[in-house]
């Protein structure tokens, strides 16, 4: 029986953090706002909360990783090592690093902390990985631009070391966030933490001579086979500034990516032997924690008892709000089966976050909602719960007075609704039917 690779998440709060753990993570990331690149203040910003989440991690038998993955301009390098010791002595099970200077730092000042190297630092070959194993990291975060090959190359290359690789999430245009367009518009650097994610904003696209290009239905306009124009590219909030699309025979990338899901290519890196399986999204919700850890442990262990893999957990992850799913560079050619995976599933259904099971209220019979999202009574609803998931169609829907309602209008909103005592946790999704 092959090992189980370690499944980390995010989390951005106590709430997500605990989620993530009931819904089968064996670890998660969290950062620090000055020293990570989520530079957005979260629960996790105070030494206080830090060592909350620590020490409950440790309590409940999992990891928590804390993230310290800037490349810090000189003025951040000062008082580095004074703001870290506290958060060292809080005993996380990692930092996660990409800097070369930072890492000497902490490997002089505190030689027994592990470090893992993120996916910050671009590490595409075996040689790479061998060179910081010899610096003392514990574990190398792959590039996320890496197929399937390749990896199988580097875990042969190099079978002492951990590796870990992204299977969920973002993906950033440029290579794993060294990326100039936040920082050109908004004079916020990516590799400082405060990237605004400019490559998803809304743009459109003009000729030279001020004609808006027109798509034709379902098919793309082929830039580099029509150059008699210049293409330009204008931002809704930047109405006049006309930027100039230059491109080549692969193509142009300066536009938004499709967001990575390769659940179906768990079984294979079970296979190769991959240490950790990570989902990004530390900004994201404890309802999308819950959903993609359910669905990629599944996926772990039914590749690790040797069972199928099971094509509806690709429907499973529709239901969270993406971009369109890619699997990335881990599969460059996709053949018939593969193919078969991605059609395989059932689309027909489609559903929304719409609140959280709060409590039962035993004197009601009746179980408390916190609104998320809109929703009517006799609705189909799916209860998002560790025990297991369950569809419930809603009879009584009640407000705090007892009164019977239609809507539960959207967030800010409590409702009351007939689910059983069981519930009591699960998260609510609406589900809307073809």
């Amino acid at each position: 029986m092959p090992k189980a690779p370690e499944l980390l998440a995010p989390a951005g709060s106590l709430d997500m953090m605990r989620t993530a753990f009931d819904f089968g993570a064996d670890a998660i990331y969290a950062g620090q706002p000055r020293y990570s690149l989520r530079v957005r203040n979260n629960e996790f910003g105070t030494l206080e909360k830090l060592g909350e989440g620590i020490a409950e991690a440790h309590a409940r038998g999992k990891q928590f990783f804390v993230v310290s993955n800037i490349f810090p301009h000189n003025s951040k390098l000062t008082t580095y090592l004074e703001d870290m010791a506290p958060v060292i002595a809080l005993k996380p099970d990692a930092l996660i690093m990409s800097d070369p200077g930072l890492i000497d730092m902490v490997r002089e000042a505190f030689p027994e902390q592990a470090i893992h190297l993120s996916v910050q630092a671009n590490t595409v070959n075996w040689a790479a990985v061998r060179f910081w194993k010899k610096l003392g990291l514990s574990r190398i975060i792959l590039s996320r631009e890496l197929s399937l090959d390749e990896v199988a190359e580097i875990r042969q290359q190099c079978p002492d070391i951990e590796l870990e690789v992204f299977v969920h999430g973002a993906l950033c245009i440029a290579y794993s966030g060294r990326c100039l367009l936040s920082g050109y518009f908004n004079h916020r650097d990516p590799n400082q933490g405060t990237c605004t994610n400019s490559c998803r904003w809304d743009y459109k696209v003009s000729t030279s001579d001020g004609q808006p290009v027109q798509l034709p239905d379902g098919q793309p306009v082929n830039f580099y086979q029509n150059r008699d124009q210049e293409i330009l590219l204008e931002e809704k909030q930047r109405p006049g500034e006309l930027m100039p699309i230059e491109e080549d025979e692969h193509g142009t990338y300066i536009m938004n990516s499709k967001d990575l899901r390769a659940i179906e290519h768990v079984h294979r890196l079970v296979e190769l032997g991959i240490d950790s399986l990570k989902i990004e999204g530390r900004t994201k919700s404890p309802y999308y924690a819950a959903r993609t850890c359910q669905a990629y442990r599944e996926a772990i262990d039914d590749a690790v008892a040797g069972r199928p893999f099971n094509p509806a957990l690709l429907g499973e992850l529709e239901h969270l709000a993406n971009r369109g799913y890619t699997d990335g560079f881990y599969q460059r050619h996709h053949d018939a089966d593969y193919q078969n995976y991605l059609r395989g599933h059932s689309e027909s259904d489609k559903s929304q976050y719409a609140g959280d099971a709060v409590a039962y209220d035993a004197t009601r019979g009746l179980m408390e909602i916190a609104v998320k999202n809109r929703f009517a009574a006799q609705a189909l609803i799916e209860c998002v719960h560790p025990s297991g998931n369950r569809l419930h169609r809603i009879g009584r829907m009640e407000n705090k007075a007892g009164e019977a309602v239609e809507v539960a209008p959207g967030s800010g909103h409590r409702v009351w609704i007939d689910l059983p005592p069981e519930m009591a946790g699960a998260y609510i999704a609406r589900i809307d039917q073809a």
